[in-house]
C-alpha cells in the first residue's frame, strides 16, 4: 500500500474536444468528471460518482460527441467546475471519514487529465484546486512495475492491461464509467495475490515556479528543453511558468530571450525537470497565453545555457538570495548611485538587504550602461516598485519591468562581452591596392539578376536549387542571397545573380509562379543595383525603389554602384589585416585623377552594429556582406601613385585612413549635426564632388564644405 495515503480515488475526465490519447492538447474544457474510492486496507471500494460539468463555451466537437455520447442540451444543464470539483471533495471527505481513513490520493490511468487538463483549465478560470490534485499515481507506470512484459508504458491502454492479466472486457456502459469501473478491477488485481503490488510512485505538480540561478558548467539534457515563440513582451517568468501550468520546470528553468538592444524579443527557452514533462509541453503548440497563441518547439541545453547561463561570481552572489521578486531598472542616468536607486523606490518599496540588492551592470571598463536589477523579498514591495514605472530620477524617465535570474545572467554576459575598441597604437598600414565592385555586384542597370518572391519560410538553399532545376548551372558563385527580416527571420524574399541577362530572362518567364512545397513564388527580373539597394537596408515594390531608413541621404559608406573603377586583385595581406584604428591624416595636397576609386579598408562589424540602417542578411554570406564590410571614398588620385608601380616595394599610402566611433549620440541626430560637429576636417566641396558621384540634391546638403569619412 501507500506510503503515505490509506485510501486511493480512481478518478476520471473528459473535454469537449480531444479526449484519449490527445486529452488537452487543444485547450478545450472539461465537461465530465468521474471517481470512485478504493480503500487499500480493506480492498473495498466506495460507490461511483459522475458529473457533468459546464465549459463557457458549449460548443462540443464531432469527435467528442461520439466519443462520450453527450450533447450540448445535457451539458448547459450542469454545475460549472469550480461547483463540480467543491462536490467532488466534500464528497470524497466524507467517504474518506466513514471508511475510518485519513488520507488520500488519486489514482488516474495516465497525466494527462491531471496536467494537461485539469491544472491548465483552472489556471485560465483561476480556481485554486484542492491540495489532492497536486498528487496522484500513475495506474500505467504501476501496472508496468507488477507486469514489465506487457509493453512500454505509452502504448498501455484500459484493454489492453485487461487483456494481459485476463480479465473479460466490461460490456457497453456509459463513458466515464467504463472507464473507472476498469481503473479498479485493474488495482484490485495488482493488490491481490501474486502481485501484492505497493501504490509507491506517487507524481508530483509543484504549487509555483522556483526562480535560481544556472552555471554554464552545468550540464542540461537536450531532451527538457523547448523554446516558446510568440510571447508577450512584458511576461514575465512567473507568466510562462502559469502558461505551462501542470508540468513542472527546474529551478530557475525560465529564460528570456532578449535582442541585439537588450529588450525581449518575444521568445524564451524552458527546461522541464524531465523528458516527459517536455513532451506534454510540445502538445501546447499555439495554446493561447491572453489573447496571443504561442508556439512551441524543442530545443538544446547548450542554447539553454547560452542564455541563462553564468559564470559571474558577482551576479552567483546576487542571486544566491532564494525566493527573492527580481526588477529590472533601464534608463538609470549614468551617474546614478546606489542611494539615489534607493531613495527613487522609496520606503514602501524596500530593498533586500538594502544596497547588496542592487545590481548595476556596467560595461567591462567599468562604464555603467543605465541598467540595474533589484531584489524584492515580497510581491508586495515588487508591486509597489512597478508603480514607479516611468516616473523622473534625476533628468531622465525610469522604466521598470519584472525580470528572472536568467535574463540578469543574460544582460551581465551581453555587456560584458560588448567588444571594446583598443586605444593601443595601430599597426602600420599596408598598401591598399584599388578594388573594383565585386564582380557578383557589379555597377550599372543591367538586369542580370532575379528577385524570388513569396518562399515558404522554412525554404533553405537547397530548396532554392531546386526550385531552379536546370538553370542553377547559370548561377554565379555565391549568387544565392536569402534576405531576412529585422528579427532575423525568413523574409519569403530572396535574389540569385544569374551569368547574363539573358539567363535572367529565361528564368523570370519559365519559373514564375511555380510552385515550392505548397506554395507559388513569384520570379521578377531585377538589376544588381536593385538588389544591392536592397541588401543594403532599401525596399523594393512594384512602385519602384524605397529607401533606406534614414533622415538624410547617406554619404558613407557610399553605395556600390557610385563607384566604378578598373577591376584589381587583392592580396591575402590586404583582405586579413588587425583591427585598423583612427590614424591622424598627414596633410599632402590630392592629385587629381581622371576617374574616381575606391579605398579598401579590412572588416570591422563592430563598429557598425549601431548604424541606423536596416540590414538583411543573405546565405552564402559573400565577401562583401553590407553588414560586415564598408568601402571608403579617397581623395582623388589617392591611390594613383600605388596602382602605377605595382612592383614598387609596399610603401604607406599618401592618405591615410581614419576610423572613429561614436559613443552616446542622441537618438534624434542627424547628418548635418555629425557633419558640424567635425568641422575641422573638411576637403573643399569642389575636390568632395569629384571623388563622390553626387546629384545637385545630395551636393546641397554638404556646401560649403564636407568632413570626408566616418
Amino acid at each position: 500500500m501507500a506510503s503515505h495515503s490509506d485510501t486511493l480515488v480512481v478518478f476520471f475526465g473528459a473535454t469537449a474536444g480531444a479526449n484519449g490519447g490527445k486529452l488537452g492538447s487543444d485547450e478545450r474544457e472539461i465537461i465530465l468528471l468521474v471517481w470512485q474510492i478504493v480503500d487499500l486496507h480493506e480492498k473495498k471500494v466506495g460507490k461511483l460518482q459522475r458529473r457533468l460539468v459546464c465549459p463557457d463555451t458549449l460548443e462540443l466537437t464531432d469527435q467528442c460527441k461520439e466519443d462520450t455520447g453527450l450533447n450540448s442540451d445535457e451539458i448547459c444543464k450542469a454545475e460549472s467546475l469550480d461547483k463540480v470539483l467543491q462536490q467532488f471533495q466534500q464528497s470524497v471527505s466524507t467517504e474518506v471519514k466513514a471508511l475510518g481513513r485519513s488520507s488520500y490520493t488519486l489514482c488516474v490511468d495516465g497525466p494527462l487529465i491531471i496536467r494537461q487538463a485539469l491544472h491548465p483549465e483552472a489556471s485560465k478560470k483561476n480556481l485554486v484546486l484542492p491540495e489532492c490534485f497536486y498528487s496522484f499515481v500513475d495506474l500505467k507506470k504501476e501496472f508496468h512495475k507488477c507486469c514489465p512484459n506487457a509493453g512500454p508504458v505509452q502504448d498501455l491502454t484500459l484493454p489492453s492491461m485487461l487483456e494481459y492479466v485476463c480479465i473479460p472486457p466490461f460490456p457497453d456502459q456509459v463513458t466515464g464509467v467504463l472507464e473507472v469501473r476498469s481503473m479498479v478491477t485493474l488495482t484490485l488485481h495488482i493488490l491481490a495475490e501474486p502481485y501484492n503490488h505497493t501504490f509507491s510512485c506517487f507524481e508530483t505538480v509543484k504549487h509555483k515556479f522556483e526562480s535560481g540561478a544556472c552555471s554554464k558548467t552545468e550540464p542540461v539534457d537536450n531532451e527538457t528543453v523547448i523554446r516558446a515563440r510568440g510571447l508577450p513582451w512584458q511576461s514575465s517568468d512567473q507568466d510562462i511558468a502559469r502558461f505551462f501550468k501542470g508540468l513542472n520546470i527546474a529551478k530557475g528553468g525560465v529564460a528570456l530571450c532578449l535582442n541585439a538592444q537588450g529588450r525581449r524579443n518575444g521568445e524564451a527557452l524552458v527546461r522541464f525537470v524531465n523528458q516527459e514533462l517536455r513532451d506534454l509541453a510540445l502538445e501546447r503548440h499555439k495554446h493561447h497565453m491572453g489573447s496571443r497563441y504561442i508556439e512551441v518547439y524543442k530545443a538544446t541545453g547548450e542554447e539553454f545555457l547560452k542564455i541563462a547561463g553564468g559564470t559571474s561570481n558577482e551576479v552567483a552572489q546576487f542571486l544566491s538570495k532564494e525566493n527573492q521578486v527580481i526588477i529590472r531598472m533601464r534608463g538609470l542616468p549614468f551617474t546614478a548611485t546606489p542611494q539615489d536607486v534607493l531613495a527613487f523606490l522609496g520606503p514602501e518599496s524596500p530593498v533586500t538587504d538594502s544596497t547588496e540588492g542592487l545590481l548595476f551592470v556596467k560595461y567591462p571598463d567599468g562604464r555603467p550602461t543605465g541598467d540595474a536589477f533589484v531584489l524584492f523579498s515580497c510581491e508586495e514591495y515588487a508591486q509597489n516598485a512597478l508603480k514607479k514605472h516611468k516616473q523622473i530620477l534625476g533628468k531622465r524617465y525610469i522604466e521598470l519591468f519584472r525580470s528572472t535570474a536568467a535574463e540578469v545572467q543574460q544582460v551581465l554576459n551581453r555587456y560584458m562581452s560588448t567588444p571594446l575598441i583598443s586605444t593601443l597604437p595601430s599597426p602600420p598600414m599596408v598598401p591598399v591596392p584599388v578594388l573594383a565592385t565585386p564582380p557578383f555586384l557589379a555597377t550599372g542597370s543591367m538586369r542580370d539578376c532575379v528577385r524570388l518572391r513569396g518562399l515558404p519560410y522554412t525554404a533553405a538553399i537547397e530548396d532554392i536549387l531546386e526550385f531552379m532545376g536546370e538553370h542553377t548551372v547559370d548561377i554565379k558563385p555565391h549568387g544565392v542571397h536569402m534576405v531576412l527580416n529585422q528579427q532575423g527571420r525568413p523574409s519569403g524574399d530572396a535574389f540569385i545573380q544569374m551569368k547574363s541577362a539573358d539567363r535572367a530572362f529565361i528564368v523570370a518567364q519559365k519559373c514564375h509562379k511555380k510552385m515550392m512545397k505548397d506554395r507559388y513564388v513569384e520570379v521578377f527580373q531585377c538589376s544588381t543595383e536593385e538588389m544591392s539597394f536592397v541588401l543594403m537596408g532599401g525596399t523594393l515594390n512594384r512602385s519602384g525603389l524605397s529607401p533606406p531608413p534614414c533622415k538624410l541621404p547617406c554619404l558613407s559608406p557610399p553605395a556600390y554602384a557610385a563607384y566604378p573603377s578598373p577591376a584589381a586583385m587583392l592580396s591575402d595581406a590586404a583582405l586579413y589585416q588587425p583591427p585598423l584604428l583612427a590614424n591622424p591624416r598627414t596633410s599632402r595636397p590630392p592629385t587629381h585623377s581622371p576617374g574616381p576609386t575606391l579605398a579598401y579598408y579590412p572588416p570591422q562589424p563592430q563598429l557598425y552594429m549601431n548604424m541606423n540602417m536596416n540590414y538583411t542578411a543573405y546565405y552564402p554570406s559573400p565577401p562583401v556582406s553590407p553588414s560586415t564590410m564598408s568601402y571608403f571614398a579617397a581623395p582623388p588620385g589617392s591611390l594613383t601613385a600605388v596602382a602605377a608601380q605595382p612592383h614598387a616595394a609596399p610603401s604607406m599610402l599618401p592618405q591615410h585612413g581614419g576610423l572613429v566611433r561614436m559613443h552616446g549620440l542622441p537618438y534624434n541626430t542627424g547628418v548635418k549635426d555629425i557633419l558640424s560637429f567635425f568641422q575641422g576636417y573638411q576637403y573643399a566641396p569642389d575636390d568632395y564632388s569629384s571623388m563622390v558621384q553626387m546629384n545637385d540634391q545630395a551636393r546641397s546638403l554638404i556646401q560649403p564644405k564636407e568632413w570626408l569619412c566616418l
